[in-house]
């Protein structure tokens, strides 16, 4: 045993020895030609399963083999632990110029010759925002054409090994991988890397980072395009720098670069919105002097002597208007005539948004090669889980061959399952919501007799009202059952998805997209609603107040308006989310990381290898860019739909989204394994969303301002009503009070006390008083105010709805530079391919080939002619 013991030891020390001459951040094979296109990653564990899985993985790399893949096997000994095999994947150049052909991926076959947009004149000033040339345009712009093996001769082939960049070369690796049979269970036919990433059989599979991320690799073959990304763009003090978009694209594929053009586009646009809000915010805080509301809620003459109804049953005792002084001047800083201009300015920014963001969207289209990809979506290979489960086919029409389908029934069935778990979950956000509402109403009598009572809280009473104790904690418990939901309708919403069995990648995605969205709208926006549409009105009045379930007495709004509280239930959520989702998104990548290569610093830094250092890096998920994109649109619902009620929202969300950029970007840079490459042409289905919710948001906003706020019955006082010329606000509060007589209180909703012996009371409606025939009915002026609500809803919602549609008709979706590019650039790659055809057939005909006949020659020479014309 000693013996065997010692020849082990020096075993694993030979193997050290040898691994020394092989650098850590060597991405090649040990003969530094073949490139490591992927790494599988598995760890012998010796219980029932292990036979199988271990017959699974022979299979499965002997079919790899088979596709003409390349493998080479790292013993466990030769890691770090002495537990992980990996397994280097080679793909040589024929297998990547067959799957480039099946993949119809896009090659060079000749330089770019069309001129480069004039130069803008601001770009002196622009200058310290730049990145250098060579970082924003890392190789040139090359006409392109789909790759033909028959067509070699055409492309730009310098170097077979740098031909094809590694996202395309990881790309062609996954998508074998995800095809790659490993036998038949159960009858059924297995394949694809997911499954045995699933089932155990693997614990990892990732293409490999080019180098470390804070140094450049010793290797002079490395592109180091890593660390330049983390230099000059994950860095948090280049976040005042544009974001290298081609690079990002080159390193991370189109899938990712669209993402961060995306966002960094709509961080650009809301710095226009954050200036108009904040200008709007600070008109609110220099008038608030003159706001004639709150100086008569303040005015001891005025707002101190009148005495208000209680806002609770038996336990709540009168009060006097003025208490609430603190709270009705900091309304005035969101409740005022600015809100109005910004709630209109919104609604035609967010067409602006949308619209200027299809032009760089047609732009980055045609830059990065994706005009025709939606076309060569519709052709590829279906996913490797719709094939599998799959097990009836039927003909195409469009291609005429057999592929797997899905029977009606089925497809009927499964839907089912799937809509009534959607519906089950969006009603327990309601009945959670409901849960807060009733919290709301059970504590609101709880603080009150506490403020009352309590001599330790009477210096800040005028501040902390009852009304916003209650709505800030009610807020955060809000947030606490989002956040909750959120968690648990993740995974369920994965689930009914992988059982609708989607037919495409991109049907999978936006079928996800849909159900994730719709529940976190409903999550998200739900409490904000209930604050800006039903809060205050449905309470009743004095002596025939309204009850929830019979029990619980409607809340009331603050005398100054419910719209300081929909602010604060605003800010808390928003701002809790956007903390919350970046201490998720980076300091718990960071732990887990920090963690797992707690073992490796222990350990000569020559011994850490390439594969082992990005093994133990997080996953990047193919779900990853989906929760990134959910979380800007569930902001970008914030900033739109509310907008009314927060000003300082654009704001706050630029601020955000500006670390948000280079967090992404670090933890994508530094946390992550590198994600496989994929293809988009655009931000898909989420576009739509945008959209929709641009439309709710004008209706949304409007009613905020008729119903939420109280302008419109300021308005209708201020001309109509008025009772001093001079001064035609004065009066107003008194005005917008009705008046109670104590004496008409039922049992159940009169005070257990009443110490000051008061006679009448007075509550927020506009209602006949006491001694009038029509006693506590709604006056003409309230009817008044309702129509000039109404009128100003429909007025609004015209007037912005006209002016956003007359918008998007003026600004084109494609530039005119980008559409006259696109067809010179079609006509130049038909005439080079045309022109490669006539060649060939020249040489065919004098080499006396009979089978280029006449009639070939000149059909291709009328190709070209025709070609020319267009």
């Amino acid at each position: 045993r000693q013996s065997g013991r010692r020849f082990n030891l020096f075993l694993k020390r030979r193997l050290r020895i040898d691994k020394r001459h092989e650098s850590k951040d060597s991405i090649f094979f040990r003969d530094g030609v073949r490139r490591i296109d992927f790494v599988l990653s598995y760890v012998d564990d010796l219980n029932k399963e292990w036979e199988k899985k271990l017959e699974r993985r022979k299979e499965f790399e002997s079919n790899l083999q088979k596709a003409g893949l390349k493998k080479k096997k790292k013993d466990k000994k030769e890691s770090e632990d002495g537990k992980i095999y990996f397994v280097k994947i080679h793909a040589p150049w024929e297998v990547l110029i067959t799957y480039a052909e099946v993949l119809n991926i896009k090659v060079p076959i000749k330089e770019n010759d069309i001129p480069s947009m004039v130069e803008n004149p601001l770009d002196c000033m622009l200058a310290p925002l730049r990145l250098p040339e060579k970082v924003m345009h890392p190789e040139p712009d090359y006409f392109t054409a789909p790759f033909s093996k028959d067509k070699q001769e055409l492309y730009l082939i310098n170097d077979e090994s740098t031909f094809f960049s590694p996202s395309m070369r990881n790309r062609i690796v996954n998508y074998i991988l995800t095809r790659c049979p490993y036998g038949t269970e159960e009858g059924k036919k297995k394949f694809g890397i997911k499954r045995l990433l699933n089932n155990g059989t693997y614990s990892a599979a990732y293409p490999l980072h080019d180098c470390q991320y804070w140094k450049k690799a010793n290797d002079p073959n490395c592109d180091n395009e890593r660390y330049t990304l983390y230099m000059e763009w994950a860095r948090f003090l280049r976040f005042y720098k544009e974001q290298p978009l081609d690079l990002i694209r080159k390193y991370y594929g189109e899938k990712i670069g669209i993402y961060f053009a995306w966002l960094g586009f709509y961080t650009e646009m809301l710095f226009l919105a954050a200036v108009v809000g904040l200008i709007c915010f600070l008109y609110g805080l220099f008038t608030m002097d003159e706001n004639m509301s709150s100086k008569e809620i303040c005015d001891p003459e005025i707002g101190g002597e009148i005495i208000m109804c209680p806002l609770c049953d038996r336990e709540c005792d009168y009060w006097r208007l003025n208490t609430t002084c603190e709270s009705s001047e900091y309304s005035h800083l969101f409740d005022n005539v600015a809100t109005l201009f910004f709630a209109i300015f919104m609604g035609i920014w967010v067409t602006l948004f949308l619209e200027f963001w299809k032009r760089r969207q047609a732009r980055l289209k045609y830059e990065w090669d994706l005009v025709d990809f939606e076309e060569e979506q519709q052709q590829l290979q279906l996913r490797p889980e719709y094939e599998a489960k799959c097990t009836q086919k039927k003909k195409n029409p469009v291609t005429q061959e057999m592929e797997p389908y899905l029977p009606i029934t089925s497809q009927a069935v499964r839907f089912c399952i799937s809509g009534t778990t959607v519906l089950f979950w969006v009603s327990l956000i309601i009945a959670s919501m409901i849960a807060v509402i009733v919290y709301r109403l059970a504590v609101y009598a709880a603080f009150a007799s506490l403020m009352e009572n309590t001599q330790n809280l009477q210096p800040i009473r005028g501040l902390l009202t009852p009304q916003l104790a209650t709505s800030v904690t009610a807020s955060c418990l809000n947030f606490v059952i989002i956040m909750i939901l959120n968690f648990l309708y993740e995974k369920i919403a994965i689930w009914i998805t992988d059982m609708e069995i989607p037919r495409t990648h991109m049907e999978y995605e936006n079928r996800l997209t849909m159900k994730m969205f719709l529940f976190q709208f409903v999550n998200y926006y739900s409490s904000c609603f209930y604050v800006a549409f039903f809060k205050g009105k449905f309470v009743g009045y004095p002596g025939a107040y309204t009850y929830m379930f019979n029990r619980w007495r409607n809340e009331e709004c603050d005398p100054a308006g419910c719209l300081i509280e929909l602010t604060t239930q605003l800010t808390i959520v928003m701002a809790g989310k956007q903390i919350w989702g970046n201490i998720q998104e980076a300091i718990v990548p960071w732990i887990c990381n920090w963690w797992g290569r707690r073992k490796a610093r222990n350990n000569p830094e020559n011994l850490y290898s390439r594969w082992e250092q990005d093994h133990d890096l997080q996953t990047f998920g193919p779900l990853g860019l989906f929760y990134e994109y959910l979380e800007m649109v569930i902001q970008f619902g914030f900033i739109t739909l509310f907008v009314a009620s927060f000003p300082l929202a654009p704001l706050l969300a630029l601020m955000n989204n500006i670390l948000e950029i280079r967090v992404d970007s670090w933890k994508l840079t530094t946390q992550y394994r590198r994600p496989v490459a994929a293809k988009a042409h655009s931000i898909g289905v989420w576009q739509e969303i945008l959209n929709g919710m641009a439309i709710l948001s004008v209706v949304t906003n409007a009613f905020i301002v008729a119903f939420t706020s109280d302008m419109i019955p300021r308005l209708v006082y201020y001309y109509a009503y008025y009772e001093n010329e001079d001064s035609p606000m004065s009066g107003y509060i008194n005005n917008s009070l009705s008046v109670f007589q104590i004496s008409d209180f039922p049992d159940r909703n009169k005070p257990k006390l009443n110490p000051g012996n008061f006679f009448i009371c007075r509550y927020r409606d506009y209602r006949y008083p006491p001694d009038h025939e029509r006693k506590y009915l709604h006056t003409m002026q309230f009817w008044h105010i309702l129509a000039a609500k109404l009128a100003f809803i429909i007025i609004m919602e015209h007037v912005v709805f006209i002016v956003k549609f007359f918008v998007a008709w003026m600004i084109p979706d494609v530039p005119a530079d980008v559409t006259a590019k696109i067809k010179r650039e079609k006509y130049l790659t038909q005439k080079i391919l045309h022109e490669y055809e006539l060649e060939k057939l020249k040489e065919r005909l004098c080499q006396g080939d009979k089978r280029a006949t006449e009639k070939e020659f000149i059909t291709t020479e009328g190709r070209m002619e025709l070609s020319r014309a267009m």
